[in-house]
């Protein structure tokens, strides 16, 4: 399993030096720069910006010095934040960003199981039509329209939670429901097909059969072959979360990298936006990695002498 690990890592080098270069010269070749203001600078003045930070430079040679610091953990300087470099800032804002985005995943993950078992075990039922009518309206209203919805339901309204800022526990709730609750609905599903085939099978008739009581069945015959969907998911989700993170924390003003992303996009700050970039890359890799092992711990078929 380790070495299967360490291939896969490996082999995601490619993968992760083609975003990385693909990123690096659209942000170069779009119009626009970091230095475009409303007002505009002196020639000379805007020449010698261009040279302090090297922008002058042939673009392969800028890519190549790019790589380099790469190499050493440098993401460079920031073109908008002058005071601190790339690194610092995604150090500051990735603590939060990850908080939401875990969070939501666990979530998502537990009440989307459990929520597809009950709909299974009740086909066709009620219960089992209104959650589906449920999951795919979670599917396809998108997390710009429900996080404004939640904060005004929540927040002004019944004001039982803050609707902006990272200053408790408290403000996490809407962020981390606003991420969680498409995931939640496709997850139900794929659990509630996957439980609705598995019941079907001749050792959960068996095991009925013999009198274990329903819980037990579901627990111990029913519940893991539910999840290999689930987990196949997963990587795909985690993307979406990550990067859906970036639209919820401008929305409910919280100080994590998505707030970065944008304001860099919106200033040219190559370097930010870069960074940015990178760090979601390597981030869905590693859990698309991890849902691979994972998977392949809890499907036999999957596992190699």
């Amino acid at each position: 399993m380790l070495t299967l690990g360490v291939r896969r890592l490996i082999g995601a080098i490619p993968t992760l030096l083609a975003i990385v270069a693909v990123s690096f010269f659209l942000m170069r070749l779009a119009p626009g720069g970091p230095f475009d203001q409303e007002r505009v600078l002196p020639p000379a003045i805007e020449a010698n910006l261009r040279q302090a930070y090297r922008l002058d430079d042939p673009l392969p040679t800028q890519f190549v010095r790019y790589l380099g610091g790469l190499l050493h953990g440098d993401f460079g300087p920031s073109f908008k934040y002058q005071d601190f470099s790339v690194t610092e800032l995604i150090g500051d804002g990735l603590p939060v960003s990850l908080t939401l985005g875990l969070g939501a995943i666990v979530i998502a993950s537990v009440a989307g199981v459990w929520i597809g078992l009950a709909a299974a075990l009740r086909r066709n039922s009620r219960f089992d039509h209104l959650v589906m009518t449920l999951a795919m309206t979670g599917i396809v209203v998108p997390s710009f329209v429900v996080a404004p919805l939640l904060g005004l339901v929540f927040g002004i309204y019944l004001r039982l939670l803050p609707v902006g800022g990272w200053r408790g526990p408290l403000n996490a709730v809407l962020p981390i429901v606003t991420l969680a609750l498409p995931q939640i609905a496709a997850i139900a599903r794929l659990a509630r097909a996957s439980a609705i085939e598995t019941l079907g099978q001749p050792f959960v008739r068996t095991a009925r059969a013999k009198g274990l009581p329903e819980r037990r069945v579901m627990l111990r015959h029913v519940l893991k072959p539910a999840l290999l969907p689930v987990l196949s998911y997963l990587g795909p989700a985690t993307a979406g979360i990550l990067t859906g993170s970036v639209v919820v924390e401008q929305i409910f003003g919280i100080p994590g990298i998505g707030r970065y992303f944008v304001q860099g996009a919106l200033n040219r700050d190559y370097t930010l936006v870069m960074g940015v970039v990178i760090l979601y890359a390597t981030l869905i890799i590693l859990f698309n990695l991890a849902v691979d092992l994972l998977y392949r711990v809890l499907d036999p078929k999957q596992r190699t002498p």
